[in-house]
């Protein structure tokens, strides 16, 4: 009884827009702060129709050679089974270290596919895929000097476009003969990375990256027209429609676009953190990127192109601390809310800190882009993803803009839900100053879920938590001093403090016609996801 009296006082306190709190009865000096209440409802028998997956299709990885690392190896397993990805995206797979190309004294190619293969044969045989994006260029086939990264990543235009075009035909052959056709038609061809950031990344014009598209699409549908090719693998969403138009004045194919975007306010190629970053502060940001090319491609002749954002995250600099705090989880599951089914991939940048792009890393929390750090420590924006891919298979109605509610087969019910808010205190503030600190989070009220409908039964109920200190491995490393290395020990502590385990967990059993409500108290960037497991 006593139960259902507090279920009808907080409804009631919602409907009438008024506050729960605690006040003196003394004073009204020593009053509580007014705490609002965010009500989630649901119905467990009205289903908005399948989730949409697009968040675990892709996830982005260094460099091509990176992969033949066993701790690396040992990572992608992990997150391939907590988080479910499907594809992956890296850079350098025709770099010199990958040993692809090489001519003799006569000028006459010659093809290696060793390191190719390893690292392909291990993808598939976690049972993901390759996301392929074809650079950068063996430096016996570049047109000049001009390299990216510690590990020099050649961006110049191949001297011989119809040697460049035959390595792609080579490369594709290869792949055929090796995993044969049914499967690589279900890979994806990306040709280049960003090729509108010159020269970083390309040191040629985008006439004459289109020439190089030109050649790499003819090679690959050569030898199989239902293989897939795309691009234009751009910084900040552009090119997109010049894409398009080029494709089709010229009648090639072309079966996706692709692009990436970052969410801080001002450049785009800094590996080293050096010139200070500002996560930009428009609620719309990466987002509002994403539902514009959506719209750009349909106002295209080709407007139900796929459309893969190959790259995205907070920062484009593997320096930024915010990709190491706890606000990231709850930045990752914000904008993928908001971008809906315009994309058909979010391919998170990047799964792990092996990644050298400024060369080996000395401190074991950095800034990387991980979902995890050198030593496999689960960062807080890992969570976002193991937490969606703990969602069912169906969606329910919810209005609720931020969270998603799901059932799965079995019945069995599933609410992820989060808080975003900005806390930079002003735009001069750079990430790298803020995000290092410890930054308790302020109360943001309380979350009801009111769950209708779901069928009588006993239950598991189980609550999971990401947020200040919890699975907030970054955190407990401020706390230890931030220390340039961390013993076997600390490693250890960090990992069994941030295992992800459940926050609370009882058998509960719901009546017939009684509904579901659960209680949380959430502050700024906290993440929940809630559970109900049929017994």
């Amino acid at each position: 009884m006593l139960k259902y009296l507090k279920t009808a006082m907080i409804m009631f306190a919602i409907f009438t827009g008024l506050f729960i709190c605690n006040a003196s009865a003394k004073s009204k000096t020593n009053a509580k702060s007014v705490q609002p209440v965010r009500l989630i409802t649901l119905d467990f028998n009205q289903a908005q129709g399948p989730l949409n997956t697009m968040f675990k299709e892709c996830i982005g990885a260094g460099r091509a050679n990176e992969g033949l690392r066993a701790d690396w190896q040992q990572q992608l397993a992990f997150v391939k089974q907590e988080c479910g990805f499907k594809y992956i995206r890296m850079h350098g797979l025709l770099t010199d270290d990958m040993g692809v190309y090489k001519e003799d004294r006569n000028g006459k190619p010659e093809y290696n596919y060793q390191y190719v293969d390893v690292l392909h044969d291990y993808i598939l045989s976690i049972g993901m895929k390759p996301f392929i994006e074809l650079g950068f260029m063996p430096e016996a086939l570049a047109s000049g000097k001009q390299t990216i990264f510690w590990w020099r990543g050649n961006v110049t235009p191949p001297k011989d476009y119809d040697k460049w075009g035959e390595l792609i035909r080579n490369l594709t052959l290869h792949f055929t003969e090796r995993y044969g056709a049914d499967e690589v038609k279900t890979w994806y061809f990306e040709v280049w990375n960003e090729p509108n950031l010159t020269p970083g990344f390309w040191t040629g014009t985008q006439e004459e990256y289109f020439k190089l598209y030109q050649y790499a699409v003819n090679a690959i549908k050569s030898v199989n027209k239902e293989y897939r090719v795309g691009g234009p693998a751009t910084a900040g969403a552009a090119w997109e429609v010049d894409m398009i138009d080029f494709c089709s004045k010229n009648n090639l194919p072309i079966d996706f676009i692709s692009t990436h975007s970052y969410g801080v306010r001002q450049g785009y190629l800094d590996e080293f953190g050096n010139s200070g970053t500002v996560l930009d502060s428009n609620p719309m940001s990466v987002s509002g990127d994403v539902l514009t090319s959506r719209q750009e491609i349909a106002g295209t002749n080709m407007p139900n192109l796929e459309l893969h954002y190959t790259e995205w995250s907070a920062s484009y600099t593997p320096a930024d601390p915010i990709h190491d705090s706890y606000h990231e989880a709850a930045y990752i599951l914000e904008k993928l809310k908001q971008v809906g089914s315009a994309a058909q991939s979010m391919s998170y940048w990047v799964f792990t800190d092996i990644f050298e792009e400024p060369g080996p890393r000395f401190t074991p929390f950095h800034g990387g882009f991980g979902l995890l750090n050198y030593q496999g420590i689960n960062k807080s924006a890992f969570y976002a993803y193991q937490f969606m891919n703990k969602l069912g298979n169906t969606e329910l109605k919810n209005s609720d803009k931020s969270s998603w509610a799901c059932k799965d087969d079995q019945g069995n019910f599933q609410a992820l839900l989060w808080d975003f808010t900005y806390t930079l205190p002003t735009d001069s503030v750079n990430n790298q100053e803020y995000y290092i600190q410890d930054l308790p989070a302020k109360s943001k009220g309380q979350v009801v879920i009111n769950l209708a409908g779901i069928p009588a039964g006993a239950y598991t109920m189980q609550v999971f938590q990401v947020g200040y200190r919890e699975n907030d491995a970054y955190t407990t490393y401020y706390d230890l001093g931030r220390p340039n290395q961390l013993t076997k020990e600390q490693v250890e502590h960090i990992k069994k403090l941030h295992d992800g385990s459940a926050i609370l967990c009882q058998k509960i059993k719901i009546k017939s016609g009684e509904p579901f409500v659960k209680e949380l108290d959430i502050r700024e960037n906290d993440v929940f996801l809630v559970t109900l497991t049929r017994l």
